[in-house]
Protein backbone atom coordinates (compact mmCIF):
# COMPACT_ATOMS: atom_id res chain seq x y z
CA UNK A 1 0.00 0.00 0.00
CA UNK A 2 1.28 3.59 -1.10
CA UNK A 3 0.73 6.13 0.59
CA UNK A 4 1.65 9.80 -0.25
CA UNK A 5 2.14 12.48 2.12
CA UNK A 6 0.80 15.67 2.31
CA UNK A 7 4.03 17.17 3.49
CA UNK A 8 5.73 18.65 0.71
CA UNK A 9 9.29 19.27 1.98
CA UNK A 10 11.46 22.26 3.71
CA UNK A 11 10.25 25.96 2.92
CA UNK A 12 11.08 28.17 5.74
CA UNK A 13 13.21 28.58 8.54
CA UNK A 14 13.10 31.26 11.06
CA UNK A 15 15.59 32.62 13.35
CA UNK A 16 14.53 34.88 16.04
CA UNK A 17 16.19 37.91 16.96
CA UNK A 18 16.20 40.64 19.41
CA UNK A 19 17.62 43.18 17.10
CA UNK A 20 16.63 42.57 13.45
CA UNK A 21 18.31 45.44 11.57
CA UNK A 22 22.05 43.71 13.02
CA UNK A 23 21.09 40.43 12.47
CA UNK A 24 20.35 41.44 9.07
CA UNK A 25 23.82 42.69 8.54
CA UNK A 26 25.62 39.48 10.35
CA UNK A 27 23.42 37.03 8.31
CA UNK A 28 24.09 38.77 5.01
CA UNK A 29 27.38 38.13 5.59
CA UNK A 30 26.97 35.06 6.53
CA UNK A 31 24.99 33.24 3.93
CA UNK A 32 26.49 35.44 1.18
CA UNK A 33 23.10 36.95 0.35
CA UNK A 34 21.15 40.17 0.93
CA UNK A 35 17.43 39.78 1.86
CA UNK A 36 15.12 39.97 -1.24
CA UNK A 37 12.38 40.79 1.46
CA UNK A 38 13.15 43.75 4.30
CA UNK A 39 10.58 44.99 6.54
CA UNK A 40 10.65 45.78 10.04
CA UNK A 41 8.65 42.38 10.89
CA UNK A 42 10.34 39.90 8.75
CA UNK A 43 12.91 40.06 6.70
CA UNK A 44 13.71 37.01 4.49
CA UNK A 45 16.41 35.36 2.38
CA UNK A 46 16.68 32.95 -0.86
CA UNK A 47 19.23 30.86 0.32
CA UNK A 48 19.53 28.08 -2.49
CA UNK A 49 15.86 28.19 -3.41
CA UNK A 50 14.97 27.90 0.37
CA UNK A 51 13.63 30.79 2.44
CA UNK A 52 15.92 32.29 5.57
CA UNK A 53 13.44 34.51 8.06
CA UNK A 54 14.72 36.65 10.99
CA UNK A 55 11.66 37.84 13.10
CA UNK A 56 12.41 40.39 15.71
CA UNK A 57 11.48 39.46 19.48
CA UNK A 58 11.18 42.52 20.88
CA UNK A 59 11.38 42.51 24.90
CA UNK A 60 10.59 39.09 24.65
CA UNK A 61 14.23 37.57 23.98
CA UNK A 62 14.30 34.27 25.54
CA UNK A 63 17.06 31.54 26.34
CA UNK A 64 17.95 29.21 22.78
CA UNK A 65 17.44 25.31 22.99
CA UNK A 66 18.50 23.06 20.61
CA UNK A 67 15.45 21.10 20.36
CA UNK A 68 15.34 22.03 16.38
CA UNK A 69 18.73 22.38 13.98
CA UNK A 70 18.04 23.10 10.69
CA UNK A 71 21.36 22.00 8.61
CA UNK A 72 22.56 24.12 5.32
CA UNK A 73 24.13 22.38 2.52
CA UNK A 74 27.62 23.80 1.90
CA UNK A 75 30.33 21.79 -0.42
CA UNK A 76 33.45 22.38 2.26
CA UNK A 77 32.48 22.44 5.47
CA UNK A 78 35.90 23.08 6.96
CA UNK A 79 36.14 26.34 5.48
CA UNK A 80 32.39 27.16 5.87
CA UNK A 81 32.51 26.56 9.64
CA UNK A 82 35.75 28.72 9.80
CA UNK A 83 33.93 31.62 7.91
CA UNK A 84 31.01 31.43 10.48
CA UNK A 85 33.28 31.40 13.42
CA UNK A 86 35.34 34.84 11.31
CA UNK A 87 31.78 36.42 11.32
CA UNK A 88 31.43 36.18 15.14
CA UNK A 89 29.41 32.64 15.58
CA UNK A 90 30.32 30.81 18.37
CA UNK A 91 31.35 27.11 18.04
CA UNK A 92 28.74 24.76 19.38
CA UNK A 93 29.82 21.70 17.78
CA UNK A 94 32.76 20.73 15.87
CA UNK A 95 32.64 19.62 12.29
CA UNK A 96 32.15 15.62 12.17
CA UNK A 97 31.73 12.99 10.32
CA UNK A 98 28.66 10.75 10.51
CA UNK A 99 28.84 8.29 8.37
CA UNK A 100 28.87 7.31 4.55
CA UNK A 101 31.07 10.39 4.12
CA UNK A 102 28.46 12.98 5.12
CA UNK A 103 29.91 15.55 7.64
CA UNK A 104 27.68 17.90 10.12
CA UNK A 105 28.42 21.05 12.50
CA UNK A 106 26.98 23.34 14.21
CA UNK A 107 27.82 27.04 15.26
CA UNK A 108 25.52 29.41 17.47
CA UNK A 109 24.83 33.35 15.92
CA UNK A 110 25.34 35.98 17.94
CA UNK A 111 22.11 35.87 19.31
CA UNK A 112 22.44 31.85 20.61
CA UNK A 113 20.41 30.19 17.58
CA UNK A 114 22.40 26.85 16.10
CA UNK A 115 22.78 27.18 12.95
CA UNK A 116 23.52 23.77 11.31
CA UNK A 117 26.12 23.30 8.21
CA UNK A 118 26.04 19.74 6.46
CA UNK A 119 28.34 17.99 3.39
CA UNK A 120 26.15 15.38 2.23
CA UNK A 121 27.84 14.11 -0.69
CA UNK A 122 24.45 11.81 -1.49
CA UNK A 123 21.93 14.27 -1.22
CA UNK A 124 19.56 14.80 -4.41
CA UNK A 125 16.86 16.86 -4.71
CA UNK A 126 13.49 14.99 -5.31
Amino acid sequence: METKTKILGLRTTIYHVPDVDEAKKWYSKAFLTEPYFDQPFYVGFNVGGYELGLQPEGDTFSARTDNVVTYWGVENIEDEYKRFLSLGASAHHLPQDVGENIIVATVKDPWGNAIGLIFNPHFKLP
